[in-house]
């Protein structure tokens, strides 16, 4: 490989000759290195292909402010999670998390402490994503010696979630919302508090993440009226608040809500009801 930039004593960009330009790791590799310089594989750790340019300048900029041995333990995250799932993530992660997680632990000393309002939203919609996220929290712990708030969890999860479908962040976070006004809602509607380790409300929640994702695609599905007229008759408050909640996504989401939806809502709300 050619070295093209030293980033610090521990990560280069280099031009490999089957990826192109990559983002390489290793313990020493880039000491006493300049452009133009030859590096052997055998040196490396981890190869990051940032296919993206603005990615690349990103992680670029990042290495300028973020410490080396910090560097070297988010490099550490991305081979666990990798091993997790069994299966590359997505590149942005690199830059998103090691960002992300890199203020959080700065924002901690300073006192600067953030709470997370969709915790056990991201806890029930993404179970495998909450998982990996606390492994990575207590990785970076042993690494920092900084212990972050559990509500960092829920944070570390839509990012590991956004990786592994290669979704926008941003977009993540909006349906996280949506999902917590939803259930707002419901509690003031039903006039009930919900557990969130109870059963009904754990398919609810994701129910309605399942739903935003085949809305957003385009994906609909069909109930026969007849079905629609049974409930709306049975449960009317149920059918009412489901519609209710049709409503806010299409407002939220600026797309068609299909009918059908009413009829699984409808269902799911019953049974939080009757509790």
């Amino acid at each position: 490989m050619k070295v093209l930039k030293v980033l610090n004593n521990n990560v280069i960009i280099a031009d490999h000759e089957n990826y192109g330009e990559v983002i390489v790791t290793g313990k020493g590799i880039g000491f006493g290195k300049k452009a133009e310089d030859s590096t052997s594989e055998d040196a490396a750790e981890k190869f990051f292909v940032l296919k993206d340019g603005q990615e690349q300048e990103q992680y670029k900029q990042l290495i300028n402010h973020v410490d080396e041995s910090f560097i070297a333990c988010m490099n550490e995250c991305m081979v666990i999670l990798e091993e997790y799932f069994q299966v590359n993530l997505n590149e942005h992660i690199h830059v998103s998390l090691t960002d992300h997680l890199f203020f959080a632990i700065k924002r901690q000393k300073q006192g600067l402490a953030f709470t997370n309002p969709f915790l056990e939203e991201a806890e029930i919609a993404y179970p495998a994503e909450y998982k990996a996220a606390r492994k990575i929290l207590l990785h970076v712990e042993k690494c920092t010696g900084s212990r972050l708030p559990e509500g960092e969890i829920g944070f570390v999860a839509l990012h590991i979630h956004s990786a592994l479908t290669d979704k926008d962040i941003h977009q993540i976070n909006k349906h996280t919302q949506i999902i917590a006004d939803l259930k707002r809602t419901i509690q003031q509607n039903l006039d009930i508090v919900i557990d969130h380790k109870d059963l009904d409300h754990q398919r609810l929640i994701r129910h309605i993440q399942q739903a935003i994702d085949r809305i957003e695609n385009g994906d609909s599905r069909d109930e026969p009226d007849s079905l629609k007229k049974v409930l709306k008759e049975e449960y009317p408050v149920c059918y009412n608040l489901a519609w209710k909640l049709i409503k806010m996504m299409q407002h939220q989401l600026h797309v068609t809500v299909p009918e059908s939806e009413a009829v699984y809502l409808t269902i799911h709300l019953q049974r939080l009801s009757t509790k």
